[in-house]
């Protein structure tokens, strides 16, 4: 037993602290090594959720009464992403690795918004090891966010200050007099014309361009659009390809979109959430050709790379523009040539966090003990069950496929040839509820072309052909019983 100042936080007894936190450090690693023997999913019962209305406490409490809370309350009632059988959305599945490299991180506490100290160097590294991964040029800016859509924000906010300069971070985007308008295809994220709507340009000021049958930006739709705007006299500043949309995992003609940015010297943005980390795959990098054209590319370690959440990163071509956008003199940030205020640039000049956590040392430790051939392996592998999927469903009379697939998302639905478009809608979404309550197998649902869509994003590296056909299994029973017995829909 150590005797403390009364206002510390630190234990009186570090062995115990020890023991307790072997304990929950081996719950995890059994957590993590009997996943399949636990639900993807499963219903919330309100007992659980009466837990967390208790008061606000105000005397301490037992590290080891809440691990147990954590154990009973939490851990069975998360989404379930680290699961084999988690198709729902695009969510990586994590890694023991990445894991402890959190702890690490934690134990540290470091603050990653600059000062003069390895962590920020460890960030930096990240920054040129994408740079080399993406064929981007010495010089190239690079910051951690917490995911793809922060990313896309500051990819817009260093495309707007390069297009009306940097009076723009003092005057406004109505200082200038221009009327921006930036482009992005139908089927790109939300969180695009989020990023125009908070960069103060405002969402109207993005032209949703139609897609092709293959789900992918229609080029000619976008040169039409552009020179239209030109007419009007708009300012266009900003193009957001899409590699990996949301809903079918379609990837724009990137090199296409590129040739015409460079025609019209707009800014070249790839939001590449997860599809972005295709460069990894020799086998997939080609169907992200023109990537490494952009100016700026929006991404995330968390999706295919299977870091651990949060962990999203924005690379910038031109690392003086990114700093253009953000760097913010002010005297609690001066700058020394020595001492902890050396080390300059900091994190800080490129992003708005000044407070910002260790997210690189999670993607430092996945880049070094598995590296890029194995995470490559990984991400191919996906595709290569999704490819699978789409052939069961193609050779399955009752299955009907949605739209192509590109990468690892998969898009169908059970026909109920009996039924009309909204009865089949109603039957298809009862089934992927019904499969989420199950805990066997997780997919989530979209609309293409007015039809309702169960999709499989098969992200996971634990995922596995038997969690494939566990889905096909279950979605042609229940569609069977619910075509057959519509009443027993809710």
């Amino acid at each position: 037993m150590t005797s403390l100042p009364p206002n510390s936080l630190d234990p009186a007894d570090w062995q115990a602290l020890r023991a307790q936190g072997h304990r929950m450090l081996d719950d995890m690693f059994d957590y993590l090594e009997h996943l399949r023997q636990r639900p993807v999913w499963q219903p919330i019962p309100e007992t659980a959720r009466a837990v967390f209305r208790a008061p606000l406490p105000t005397a301490p409490g037992s590290l080891a009464a809440t691990h147990e809370s954590f154990m009973n309350d939490i851990l069975p009632y998360a989404v379930g992403n680290a699961h084999p059988g988690f198709m729902g959305w695009v969510h990586g599945g994590g890694t023991p690795v990445g894991m402890l490299a959190e702890m690490l991180a934690a134990g540290l506490n470091a603050n990653l918004g600059g000062r003069d100290q390895i962590p920020v160097e460890v960030e930096r590294q990240i920054v040129y090891w994408m740079a080399e991964i993406f064929d981007f040029p010495d010089g190239a800016g690079g910051l951690f966010v917490t995911g793809a859509s922060m990313a896309n924000l500051i990819a817009v906010l260093v495309a707007r200050t390069a297009a009306l300069g940097t009076s723009v971070r003092r005057q406004g985007v109505a200082g200038g007099g221009s009327r921006l308008t930036a482009y992005a295809s139908a089927g790109a994220h939300s969180c695009i014309a989020q990023a125009m709507d908070l960069s103060g340009l405002g969402s109207d000021a993005l032209r949703r361009i139609p897609m092709d049958g293959d789900f992918r930006m229609d080029i000619d739709a976008l040169a039409a659009a552009i020179a239209e705007d030109r007419r009007a006299e708009y300012t266009p500043f900003f193009i957001a390809g899409t590699a990996g949309t949301v809903d079918t995992g379609a990837i724009d003609p990137l090199n296409a979109i590129a040739d015409l940015a460079r025609q019209e010297n707009l800014w070249f943005h790839v939001d590449g959430a997860y599809g972005a980390l295709a460069r990894l795959s020799p086998e997939l990098a080609p169907l992200v050709a023109g990537i490494s054209r952009a100016d700026s590319i929006a991404f995330d370690f968390h999706k295919w790379g299977q870091v651990p959440y949060d962990a999203g990163f924005v690379l910038v071509r031109d690392g003086s523009r990114h700093k253009d956008a953000f760097a913010s003199p002010a005297a609690y940030l001066r700058r020394e040539t020595r001492g902890m205020a050396a080390g300059s640039d900091w994190p800080c000049d490129y992003g708005p966090d000044l407070s910002r956590s260790f997210r690189a040392l999670k993607t430092w430790f996945t880049l070094k003990v598995y590296g890029i051939e194995k995470l490559g392996q990984v991400i191919a592998y996906t595709c290569t069950l999704a490819r699978y999927l789409a052939q069961r469903i193609v050779a399955t009379p009752e299955l009907e496929l949605l739209a192509p697939v590109a990468l690892n998302i998969v898009c169908f639905r059970y026909r109920c040839p009996q039924q009309d478009t909204d009865g089949i809608n109603r039957i298809n979404g009862e089934i992927a509820i019904l499969l989420q309550e199950s805990g066997i197998v997780a997919p989530s649902t979209t609309i293409l072309n007015g039809r309702l869509a169960l999709r499989a994003a098969i992200v996971n590296h634990r995922t596995r052909q038997e969690d494939i056909d566990a889905l096909l299994e279950a979605t042609l029973a229940l569609g069977l019983q619910l075509s057959h017995y519509p009443r027993n829909l809710r």
